[in-house]
Parts: C-alpha cells; sequence; structure tokens
C-alpha cells in the first residue's frame, strides 16, 4: 500500500481523466452486457411472435446501444491513454528531481545504470500496468460479474456450469501467472546490468578500440542480453499455457451449452427459447474473454509491481544531507578549518578514510595539497561543499560548520573544478553560464583570460558561440579543464578548489593560470590538489597526505628540508638525486 500510495502521487492533474475513464469504462460494460439481453427479447418476442412494432422499437435501442459503446469504449481509450501516459511523464520529473536532491552517498547507493533503468523501462512498465488497471482492471471484473448474473437469470443450470468453468480456469490462469513471476522480476531487474555495460562500452568506447577489445565487449554484451531473453523467453513460455487454457474452457463451453442448450429448448417443461440461448453463447464469450483479460492484467501487473518496488525505492530514499531549520545563509568570508575530522563513505567501513584531520586556512590564501594514489585528496576537499558529510569532527567555512550552512548558500560560494570535470551539450557561452546564469559576455571573457582559455576560444570559427558536444568530445582534455576552471570563475566564490584540474595543461598554461589567480583573485582561498609540486609549490602552505592522515604540512621549503614523501615526489619530478638536499 505504500507503494501504491506513493506512485499515486505523482497522477496529480491527470486524477480526472483517471476517474472519468472508470466511470465510463462502467457503464460501457453495462451497456455492453445487456445488448444480448435486448437481443434475445427482439428474437422471442419480436421476430417470433412478428411483432413489427417491437421489432422496429428493439432495434433502434441496439443500434443506440451500439453506438453508445463505441463512442465511449473510443473517450475512454483516449482518456486512459492520457492519464497513463501523465502519470509517467510525472513520475520521471518526480524520479529526476529527486535524483537532485541527493547526496554523493544516496548516489553511490544505486548504480547509474539502475537509475537510467529506472527512469526509463521501469517508469514505462509502470504506465502499461497503469493504462489496463483504470480500463480492462475495471471493464474486466464488472463484465464478468454481469454476464454470470444475467445468465443465472436466463438459465441458473447454465450458469452454475459457467461459474464452475470460470472458477477453473480462473485458479489455472492464476497458477501459471505466479509461477512466471520470478522469471519477470528477475529480468527486470537484470536490465540494470544491461544498461551498465552499453554505459560502460560508451564511456570507454577509445579505449575498448585502443586495446581491440571490441570481440570481449561483444561477448560481455551477448551474454546479458541471452540472460534477459533467457529470463523473459520462460516466463512468456509459462504464460503461454493461457491460451491452451482458454481454448479448452471455450470448447468446452460451447459442448456443454450444445448439448443442455438444445435439450432444455425441446423440453416443453422449460422457459429455454432461442433468444435465450443466444444471449447465452455471448455470455459464454464475456465470461472467457474476461478471463484472458485478467490473465493478461497479471502478467502486466506482476512485471510492474517490480518496476514499481525499484522506483519507490528512489522516490522514498532521503539525501542524507539537508539544510537545518533557520540556517545560516551568508557566507562571510573564505576562511575554512578542519576540526578533528574523520571520515567513512560507510557506516559500516571498518578503516576511515581521513584520520584526524586538523587544519586552518585564512581567506585568500593558496594550500596545495599532495599525496599519492589514495591518499583520499579528494575525499578532503569534497567536505568543505559538504558533499558528503563528516563522520565526526567539524568542518568550518567562513567560521561556520557547513552543517549550519543553508546547502544552496554554501555550494553558491564554493566553486569546485574536477580533473574529469563534465562539460554539456550547448555553447561555450551555455557552458560558462552554469557559473552565472546573468552572466554578460564581458564577464565569460575575463573569466576565460583568467583561465587561459580565451586563447583557444578565438580560434574557432564560432568563437564563444561554438557548440559543445555532449561531454565535451570536441575540444581537447586540456581545453575542457580551462573552461570548466573559467565557468567556475564566474561563480565569484569565496573558496575555489581546484582538484587536480590542471592535469592535462602544459606547466607553462598552469603557471599562467597560477599567476592570474594572485592577480586578480587574491582575496579568494583556494586548494589545489596536484600531482606536480610545480602546481602548488608556490602555495601558502602544502598539506601532505598519507593513507588518509596529514603525513606533514608546511610550505614548500619547509617540506623539501624536512618531509621524505615530499622530498621523494620533488626529486623524482625534477630528476634529481636525494643527494642534492640541502
Amino acid at each position: 500500500m505504500d507503494i501504491i500510495k506513493t506512485l499515486a502521487k505523482s497522477i496529480r492533474e491527470y486524477k480526472k481523466q483517471s476517474i472519468l475513464t472508470m466511470i465510463i469504462v462502467f457503464f460501457e460494460v453495462i451497456l455492453e452486457t445487456l445488448v444480448p439481453f435486448v437481443m434475445s427479447i427482439l428474437l422471442d418476442q419480436g421476430l417470433k411472435k412478428n411483432d413489427l412494432n417491437l421489432c422496429f422499437y428493439l432495434t433502434i435501442v441496439l443500434v443506440v446501444m451500439t453506438v453508445i459503446c463505441f463512442i465511449a469504449g473510443v473517450e475512454a481509450g483516449f482518456m486512459a491513454s492520457t492519464a497513463a501516459c501523465g502519470l509517467t511523464k510525472n513520475l520521471r520529473h518526480d524520479l529526476y528531481y529527486k535524483l537532485q536532491s541527493y547526496s554523493f552517498k544516496n548516489i553511490d547507493k544505486f548504480s547509474s545504470a539502475s537509475i537510467v533503468t529506472r527512469i526509463t523501462t521501469d517508469c514505462t512498465n509502470v504506465q502499461n500496468a497503469y493504462l489496463m488497471i483504470i480500463r480492462t482492471a475495471i471493464r474486466a471484473p464488472i463484465m464478468l460479474v454481469l454476464a454470470l448474473i444475467l445468465t443465472f437469470i436466463s438459465s441458473w443450470i447454465i450458469g452454475l456450469i459457467y461459474l464452475g468453468i470460470a472458477i477453473l480456469l480462473g485458479g489455472a490462469l492464476i497458477f501459471i501467472i505466479f509461477k512466471a513471476h520470478p522469471y519477470f522480476h528477475k529480468g527486470v531487474t537484470t536490465y540494470d546490468w544491461l544498461n551498465g555495460v552499453v554505459q560502460e562500452n560508451l564511456q570507454g568506447m577509445r579505449v575498448v578500440k585502443s586495446f581491440n577489445r571490441e570481440e570481449f565487449e561483444n561477448q560481455k554484451f551477448n551474454k546479458i542480453s541471452t540472460t534477459i531473453y533467457k529470463l523473459f523467453s520462460t516466463g512468456e513460455k509459462i504464460s503461454a499455457f493461457n491460451s491452451p487454457f482458454v481454448q479448452f474452457a471455450i470448447y468446452a463451453i460451447m459442448v456443454v451449452l450444445s448439448y443442455f442448450g438444445s435439450r432444455l429448448i425441446v423440453d416443453p417443461n422449460t422457459t429455454m427459447t432461442t433468444g435465450v440461448l443466444s444471449s447465452l453463447i455471448s455470455y459464454a464469450w464475456m465470461v472467457l474473454n474476461t478471463l484472458i483479460m485478467i490473465s493478461m492484467i497479471f502478467v502486466t501487473i506482476i512485471i510492474a509491481s517490480s518496476s514499481a518496488e525499484r522506483i519507490y525505492e528512489m522516490l522514498v530514499e532521503q539525501s542524507d544531507i539537508t539544510s537545518k531549520q533557520n540556517p545560516v545563509i551568508e557566507v562571510k568570508n573564505g576562511n575554512v578549518e578542519f576540526r578533528h575530522v574523520n571520515f567513512a563513505y560507510s557506516a559500516k567501513a571498518s578503516k576511515l578514510v581521513l584520520n584526524d584531520i586538523n587544519f586552518k586556512v585564512k581567506e585568500g590564501e593558496v594550500v596545495g595539497i599532495l599525496g599519492g594514489t589514495g591518499s583520499s585528496k579528494t575525499s578532503l576537499v569534497n567536505l568543505i561543499a559538504r558533499l558528503y558529510d563528516v563522520t565526526s569532527g567539524e568542518v568550518l567555512v567562513g567560521d561556520v560548520n557547513v552543517k549550519d550552512y543553508d546547502l544552496a548558500a554554501l555550494r553558491d560560494k564554493i566553486a569546485v573544478v574536477l580533473q574529469k570535470n563534465t562539460l554539456f551539450s550547448g555553447t561555450i557561452k551555455d557552458n560558462l553560464r552554469w557559473g552565472d546564469e546573468n552572466a554578460t559576455d564581458e564577464e565569460m571573457i575575463e573569466a576565460c583570460k583568467l583561465a587561459q582559455a580565451d586563447s583557444f576560444i578565438e580560434q574557432f570559427p564560432d568563437k564563444y558561440d561554438t557548440y559543445i558536444e555532449q561531454g565535451g568530445n570536441n575540444v581537447s582534455g586540456g581545453q575542457k579543464q580551462r573552461l570548466c576552471i573559467a565557468r567556475a570563475l564566474l561563480k565569484k566564490p569565496k573558496v575555489l578548489i581546484l582538484d587536480d584540474s590542471t592535469s592535462a595543461v602544459d606547466t607553462r598554461t598552469d603557471a599562467l593560470i597560477r599567476e592570474a589567480f594572485r592577480e586578480k583573485i587574491p582575496n579568494t582561498t583556494k586548494f589545489i590538489v596536484a600531482q606536480r609540486i610545480t602546481s602548488i609549490q608556490d602555495a601558502d602552505k602544502i598539506i601532505v597526505l598519507d593513507d588518509g592522515k596529514i603525513d606533514d604540512m608546511g610550505t614548500h621549503e619547509e617540506l623539501l628540508a624536512r618531509n621524505k614523501i615530499y622530498q621523494e615526489v620533488y626529486y623524482t619530478q625534477n630528476n634529481k638525486g636525494g643527494d642534492n638536499n640541502e
């Protein structure tokens, strides 16, 4: 019920169409089931007694009922489609907006492939189920009940036969559906794996081709595709038993009806007539058709139930990082302080990623962060913008605990540039305005000059109106990094974080970027995560991380004189031996 209530909230403006569909279907079914009954009266009271007036009257009634049924069917189909598609539109909207509220930790819980599957395939499955629920699931039970009632009115003996066959057939169909359910359920969840394989292949296409691994990727895709095929084909094969059971029931009813009907007609002690027999044949088809529809409903709903559960999981997932009540909405300065910070990505983790981190940075200072792979450099700077929350301790920005800020206000004053930052499809201007949607052309040009991006932009035929392909695939890695830096500068941040974001540019350009920072944004606190010592050697302080702990902290000269890790990196990068150490 929780799942149904949660998903039902996405119906919203389509409640009217949903309710009207069910009402129209209700009246359509009543008229449709009355048609055979009126037809039997026409045959027995009109034609048999040669009452032309009654025949004319009943013919008009049948024509009107048929026309109304046709119009109602068309209108119900139109409204049901509108409501189902509207529900799916709102579900995708709600899922996507919910996704935007997730923290990195929430996103880590769901793989990107799984999220894509939930927003696409799972929503489509729910759409198909909802379309069937508000139309067919209303139509089938009402028609079944009415057809059986009118059959009992016409002949209680035939009614009992229909009821018995309906119960037996319904039980068989339900048994088949529940046998098939596990295969459909597993097939739906396996789509995540398929999407993951495709996504990984597309993102790593250059690597695949450079290592000539196309055949390996084909085999990997075929394996998961075959798995999905086997699951769904097994489920469909089990469901295929529906048809033989229904056909058997149809022939059984026809045989029984022919035998008992003919005997009842010739028996002078019964009221069975040709018209009544005709209506009973029609009701037999109605009963069987409704059972077929019910079996289809079960298949669709069972498939959709797995999808609904997965959608529900995303909708009820609560971000572990939210703004507190009455938050601080102004970051007064760029001071940054870590007080006994411990951090782990999971509460169940046996080892801390960051262990007892302590340092203080004043506004405008440049902080270099150096360490080997896995030393948790990125984890440290992610805590400043509160992309993750500390496990214990405090992170302060502007002399205020980051947990006390409004999230939007905090992140608006902290700009983060990653090594593998993302550009979006659109012009260069479109991408730059992510930093400030109201930025003028002059401000964008100035930011690009600071990031050393203006020179290559001016060489493009369309300059700042040059179209960037999805992911920035039509610019080089160094150009992409410089555009991302310019985008961050347009935010006019109090704190600027460069997470190894000049790794793809040459040392001269790197030096020009740092020089521009010193001259043009002296009051912005700058954190520079780097592998090259030349990128951070003129920093006010350098933090050396080792295995999630601060191994040492100081200026370039201080660390070169005393810290072994720093010395090793420096002499390796400068091709000098340790004997040259002062």
